[in-house]
Order: C-alpha cells, then sequence, then structure tokens
C-alpha cells in the first residue's frame, strides 16, 4: 500500500487522524511527526481530550496492533512485560504482556510506582523484554504513547527527569476549541462511539511495512551543518538559560534533528530548514528542561523560557 510520494502518503495519515481527532491540529501532527522519527511519544492532558482517540486512529490508519495499558498503583512490572509460566508438561513458556504490540498506549503512566515505570522505559529505549534471563524482541514499529495528567492531580507519581528524556517530544492536549467541540456533539449524534472503532469511518493509508518504508525517507532527509549549529546552539543556549535549572541533554539535540526531518518530510521537503527546528522546539524540549523554582512561581511555563530563548537563538540564513 502507499501513495506516489512519502510525503503524500505522511500526509494521508495526517488527513485520516484529523478527520477523527476534532480540534487538535497542533498535536495530532507532532505525535505523527514523532512516530514517524522513530520516537516515543508522551501525551499530557486532562482526561477526556481525546488522547486515547488519537493513538486508536494512528493504528487503524497504519492497520498495526493497538494495546492500551491502564497505568495503576498496584500495577507490576510482569503485568507489562509478561511472565514465564511452567506447563504441565514441565516446560517453561513465556506468556507475552501487552507490551508485545505496535502502538502501545501506557495510560496514565505517572500513576504507576517507579519499579513499573522503568519497566516500560527499559522496553522503550531496548526495544526488548528480558523476562527470566531471556530476551523477547519487540515489534519492529514498537512505539509508546504514554498519557499523563497534569502534575497538579492527586496520586501521581511525577516521571524523574531520566526517564522523561526518554521520549522524543511531549505533546500537550489542550481543549478544543467551541466550533470543533460542537463539530463533537454533532458527530456523536451522528452514531460515533469513540469506545467503538468501527463508528470512526477509517480506512487504512498504509500497514506497517510503509511505515517503515516513511520512516527510512525520513532518515534520508538531507540537514545541512547550519541547520546541525542552529539545533546545537539552541540546546546549549537552555543549558545556559538563567530562567532554567535544568538544560536539555545531548540526546534533546539528536531528537529535535530527527522531529525536523520528519516535519520537511511531511512539508513535502527532502531538506531540513531553520523553521522546521523552530516549530519542533517546544514539543522536543519542554519536558527535558527545568524552570527555576522562583520564576514558576511566578507562572513562567517551560515554554515561554523556551521561546525567550528561541527568540535569542540566531537563525541561520540560506
Amino acid at each position: 500500500m502507499g501513495g506516489a510520494s512519502p510525503a503524500a502518503d505522511a500526509r494521508r495519515i495526517l488527513e485520516a487522524l484529523q478527520r477523527v481527532v476534532l480540534g487538535q491540529e497542533a498535536a495530532t501532527r507532532e505525535a505523527l511527526v514523532c512516530l514517524l522519527a522513530r520516537g516515543h511519544v508522551l501525551l499530557e492532558g486532562v482526561p477526556g481530550t481525546a488522547k486515547t482517540l488519537l493513538v486508536r486512529t494512528l493504528a487503524l490508519a497504519l492497520e498495526v496492533k493497538f494495546q492500551r495499558v491502564q497505568f495503576t498503583p498496584d500495577l507490576m512490572p510482569a503485568d507489562i512485560t509478561g511472565v514465564t509460566l511452567l506447563t504441565g508438561t514441565h516446560e517453561f513458556i513465556f506468556r507475552p504482556g501487552p507490551i508485545f504490540a505496535d502502538l502501545v498506549l501506557a495510560d496514565e503512566i505517572n500513576r504507576a510506582p517507579a519499579k513499573t515505570q522503568a519497566a516500560l522505559l527499559e522496553a522503550m529505549q531496548e526495544r526488548t523484554v528480558t523476562v527470566d534471563g531471556v530476551g523477547h524482541p519487540l515489534s519492529a514499529v514498537f512505539t509508546v504513547f504514554a498519557t499523563q495528567n497534569p502534575v497538579e492531580f492527586e496520586g501521581t507519581y511525577p516521571l524523574p527527569e531520566a526517564e522523561l528524556d526518554r521520549f522524543m517530544t511531549k505533546v500537550l492536549v489542550g481543549y478544543p476549541d467551541a466550533q470543533h467541540e460542537q463539530g463533537i456533539l454533532a458527530r456523536t449524534v451522528a452514531g460515533f462511539e469513540a469506545d467503538r472503532p468501527e463508528t470512526y469511518g477509517v480506512t487504512p493509508v498504509m500497514d506497517a511495512d510503509g511505515l517503515e518504508g516513511l520512516r527510512r525517507a525520513v532518515e534520508a532527509v538531507r540537514v545541512e551543518a547550519q541547520i546541525s549549529a542552529y539545533i546545537t546552539a539552541i540546546v546549549r543556549g537552555t543549558r545556559e538559560a538563567a530562567s532554567l535549572t535544568l538544560g536539555a541533554s545531548p540526546r534533546a539535540g539528536v531528537s529535535l534533528l530527527k522531529a525536523a526531518r520528519a516535519t520537511a518530510l511531511l512539508d513535502g521537503r527532502d531538506y531540513v530548514i531553520p523553521d522546521d527546528v523552530k516549530q519542533l522546539a517546544p514539543a522536543v524540549l519542554r519536558h527535558r528542561v527545568t524552570v527555576a523554582p522562583e520564576l514558576e512561581l511566578e507562572g513562567v511555563t517551560a515554554d515561554a523560557a523556551l521561546k525567550t530563548i528561541l527568540d535569542k537563538t540566531e537563525v541561520p540564513t540560506a
């Protein structure tokens, strides 16, 4: 399956997403960019803002296996990875857990204890699961979409900085505007049900092989030296800013480069421009930096601090 060009195929996935997930243009685009760049996605928003719907729709558009795991305080690592069982014939067999899917939705990841979060994050990093000393490879397109409620919700364990760094992007899913919210109600009247995927009306755009082809096309997008220098300047700027007590790691620069490539492809270009970098910088960096406590009290957000850094960083000219 697939269309005339990788860019056209990528846009068809985005269109399928945006027909179902109304009023979330930035979130759907950032989530797709991250998937194309082989990254994992952290989705943050209050309950009921279509985070699950977004991932379900992606799985339908790509004809891949979707699995949702509800994270709770009593969830154990084995509940995610799977267990080794002794059969009646005294053989050990591995029963895979829900992580053995293509798109895995880790719902409310910050409600599970650190040990369980770590089991998921290790799988994200290694792309294999080790149970009783035996490694079990995960799907080639394995991608985690973790959702978390905003920090002020009760009963949550905030993700440590090192674990947040494993996510390529943190996508903010807010409330839709009035027009889109009305559209959601109109669609419900017409028979749409979020818990019944057959009502979404999604026609598969491609399959897992097609997605792999798109990912290879993303990796072929050109990045000139001045663009790499621009990315480096932005990332280093986060470490020098007085407004931030924690700056971004070198991994952040790599993630920003990969995401910028995917954005270029989505816009039909085989080379990255400074705008690709600037557009994706907040999503790639907002969860990797920490605002100074005194500024946080004044209401300064990571996005506001990053905007100041981006405005001060010299943009390369062609």
